[in-house]
């Protein structure tokens, strides 16, 4: 029996056989459809660039661990030549300057060049053509089927064996419901993992599983011009990225390779067996007319290629998913089965790296939230829905996206049952996890604390409104309500419940009904999954807010039999009444004593609000007196006009989300997968107030074995009054790149921006550092958390 078979021998599937090897699983087999090492998949056809600069810590770390190991293996693998992405707009550049931004942050060398000293590395650019450019030595060209070919090599030198020629027709089960092995067209085998690496049939081959597997395969046109005379033919000219145009380049010794996303998106209904293909299944047939306006565009920018022409192209199929990241993790309906989907060169051998990790030592070594196979909710997973999401990110895989760039269709999908009273009320609206989302109101455009609240910078300005301020402002002076509901709330209810929620979780819960305690979720390497509210509503019925699908996740694959989790965020939905007139609002509304004294912070009750029955927490997430008000979701919008009835007397408004980031980082609250994560343990989060170290939990040995962090997550606040970052900025110390910031955002109480950064654990409260925003260096100083109120007398009056 074969300990592991990975079904697809492309450059994760290779990439994936040589990792596992390496760490000693050397019974190993690769099976592909196929033949070796040319499968006929996306890797047989990809024009093997590597920019490795991404907006993703997880994906630039895959990317340079891709430029680190192929590297290794010399210039049949990897050739660094270095990449170059050249602006033609002001826009571009300041894109450019951010994106130079993301690699100080992540810990890449690159450098903005004025347009002689970019023209001057590429034998093709003149300077005349372009306003700057961004320079990243490290990057290169990928030789992709030299690359299959080098891992999978070492990987059979290691002991694993390569099969072309088979292709899976069914994924087998043990009676006990774990993996048993696969059905080809010639034979079975068994084993006790199998990993699908097999790219665009990724959906062919989760479906022989009973798993979806949500990506889209769509074709990419590259085309191959004749010979051109000013190339030098030394194969060391820069990879090219002229995004303005959704273009790229590279050298074929005297020829120019061009990649093109401009073109409509191309979904592939039907993919091609071998035996059907006249190249390789991965191949569609070129498509001139969609290709001769990036000719233009190309000849516009290399005046060069006037003197030839295209000579060939291929529309090749690449994998496309909703959110542009790939999809990593294990079956949780079947366990030993795992997936690597939609990955691209580019990532490969860094993804190969982690799900080698995950399978051998139960975790990554990179956080990959991201990435997850399980991040969507079941919604998300629609055909509809990933077809129309892949197909946008193909359309704007080269645009400038702001960080807060509202999704795009379709919406709206999930909404609260406060959506019309919000619709009523001008909510510019956002989305997330297909939520329809508030980010302020335009009925509070007149509030006049917005005419305190200082301009911004262009880019700042993007999807945001003095009107937020203002609505921050309003919540500290008076009262606001907050739509909660896309806070993912689960039920876990049951005998064995409170065993199961102290085993999977680092605070004490075992607390008599109606206490409210906040708690973490940790890997077995003692790193930050999620942070948790868990109210206890009753001895057996907890209700429990957290972060997402992934939480799910994690407590379907725990929960005993004597444990039922389930989501009630659909059927649910929740106003966050917070501000210092809260109480003033709630107490006429219910006859159950709303005191401090009564009903004291982080207390939950069950009590009635006029005809709405409700579970009340005396949470706050934005630093006020207040309650989290929790309903059924057909009473919601009697709620809603209850508490808004109520609350006009004292001035309450609807506040949108934007005011709450801003409130709750002035408050010090962090944001898992933002904030921290799966790379960060509690206390150099500053959150080890949530972990008791007297009880067993999973990741508790390993937090003890971690010693004392050399980084922290640390506050900071810029010190011109006017000056806004929006997060992923490099940090620099004494001029040097010293860490980035996780999340930022005015802080309308305190007057400044506020930023959170991972920073040597050794800089103290006043020390100087700088952020650099978009080519220019912000000061900053280290302060002390939290910045608002930190005797929490406005939350325990």
């Amino acid at each position: 029996m074969t300990r592991v078979i990975v079904v697809g021998a492309g450059i994760v599937g290779s990439a994936i056989a040589d990792e596992l090897t390496q760490r000693g699983w050397t019974d190993v087999l690769v099976l592909d459809q196929g033949p070796l090492y040319a499968t006929g998949g996306s890797s047989s056809h990809a024009p093997g660039l590597v920019f490795q600069t991404n907006p993703s810590k997880t994906m630039t770390n895959f990317a340079q661990y891709t430029v680190e190991k192929l590297g290794g293996l010399g210039e049949r693998a990897f050739r660094p030549v270095g990449g170059l992405e050249v602006a033609t707009t002001p826009q571009r550049l300041t894109e450019l300057h951010r994106r130079a931004g993301f690699a100080t942050s992540w810990g890449l060398p690159g450098e903005v060049l004025d347009p002689e000293r970019a023209a001057a590395l590429h034998p093709l650019l003149t300077p005349d053509k372009i306003l700057g450019g961004f320079h990243t030595p490290t990057d290169g060209l990928v030789d992709a089927v030299g690359a299959v070919t080098l891992q999978a090599e070492r990987a059979i030198a290691n002991g694993a064996r390569f099969l072309g020629g088979h292709r899976v027709t069914a994924v087998r089960r043990t009676p006990g419901g774990r993996v048993a092995g696969v059905d080809t067209d010639r034979g079975s085998f068994d084993a006790d993992v199998v990993i699908g690496a097999a790219g665009f049939w990724g959906p062919r081959f989760g479906a022989l599983a009973g798993l979806t597997v949500p990506l889209l395969p769509l074709a990419h046109q590259y085309a191959k011009t004749g010979p051109v005379s000013a190339l030098p033919g030394t194969g060391t000219a820069p990879i090219l990225r002229h995004q303005d145009a959704d273009l790229y380049f590279r050298e074929h010794g005297d020829r120019v390779g061009i990649g093109s996303y401009a073109h409509r998106p191309m979904p592939v209904e039907r993919i091609r067996d071998h035996d059907e293909s006249s190249v390789m299944p991965s191949i569609e047939e070129f498509t001139p007319a969609d290709f001769d306006p990036s000719w233009d565009d190309a000849v516009a920018l290399l005046p060069a290629l006037a003197e030839t022409k295209v000579e060939e192209g291929i529309n090749g199929i690449f994998s496309f998913t909703a959110d542009g990241f790939p999809l990593l993790g294990e079956h949780r309906e079947l366990p030993g089965l795992w997936i690597a989907e939609a990955v691209w060169v580019t990532h490969s051998a860094g993804v190969a790296k982690a799900v080698a990790e995950w399978i051998v030592d139960g975790q990554p070594s990179v956080d990959v939230h991201e990435c997850d196979l399980y991040r969507f909710d079941p919604v998300q997973l629609t055909d509809s829905y990933v077809r129309t999401r892949a197909e946008r990110n193909f359309v704007e895989v080269y645009d400038i996206l702001h960080p807060l760039d509202p999704p795009a269709d379709p919406r709206p999908l999930r909404v609260s049952p406060f959506h019309p009273r919000q619709r009523e009320l001008g909510a510019v609206f956002t989305e997330g996890a297909a939520w329809e989302r508030p980010l302020w109101f335009t009925a509070n455009d007149g509030l006049p604390e917005a005419a305190g609240v200082p301009e911004r910078d262009d880019w700042s300005a993007r999807h945001w409104s003095p009107t937020a301020g203002a609505e921050a402002l309003v919540t500290r002076d008076r009262v606001a309500m907050y739509d909660m509901t896309p806070l993912s709330r689960l039920e876990v209810t049951g005998r064995g419940a409170l065993a199961f929620l102290q085993r999977m979780t680092t605070n004490n819960l075992d607390k008599a009904p109606g206490a409210v305690t906040y708690t973490l979720l940790l890997d077995a390497t003692g790193g930050v999954r999620s942070d948790l509210t868990v109210a206890r509503l009753a001895p057996d019925r907890f209700q429990v807010g957290v972060n997402g699908p992934l939480d799910l996740d994690r407590f379907l694959r725990h929960a005993p039999d004597d444990v039922h989790v389930r989501d009630i965020t659909g059927a649910t939905c929740c106003i966050g009444l917070w501000g210092p007139r809260a109480r003033t609002v709630l107490a006429p509304l219910t006859r159950t004593d709303v005191s401090h004294q009564a009903f004291g912070y982080f207390r939950a009750k069950h009590l009635a609000v006029g005809d709405v029955p409700v579970d009340a927490l005396r949470l706050s997430y934005v630093g006020e007196l207040g309650w989290e008000l929790y309903t059924s979701a057909e009473l919601g919008l009697r709620l809603w006009d209850t508490l808004w009835d109520a609350g006009q007397r004292h001035g309450v408004i609807a506040a949108g989300r934007s005011a709450f980031n801003s409130l709750r980082l002035e408050k010090g609250y962090r944001l898992a997968g933002t904030d921290m994560t799966t790379e960060h343990d509690p206390y150099a989060a500053g959150l080890g107030f949530a972990v008791r170290t007297d009880k067993d939990f999973i990741g508790r040995d390993a937090l003890d074995a971690r010693g004392e962090p050399a980084r922290r997550l640390t506050v900071l606040t810029l010190d011109d009054p006017t000056a806004v970052v929006l997060g992923k900025e490099p940090v620099y110390r004494d001029d040097a790149p010293a860490g980035y910031v996780t999340s930022a955002s005015y802080g309308y109480t305190i007057g400044r921006c506020v930023a959170y950064a991972w920073l040597p654990a050794s800089l103290r409260p006043g020390d100087a550092v700088s952020i650099g925003y978009l080519g220019t260096r912000l000061a900053a100083t280290v302060g002390t958390e939290p910045l608002f109120d930190p005797e929490m007398k406005r939350i325990r009056r």
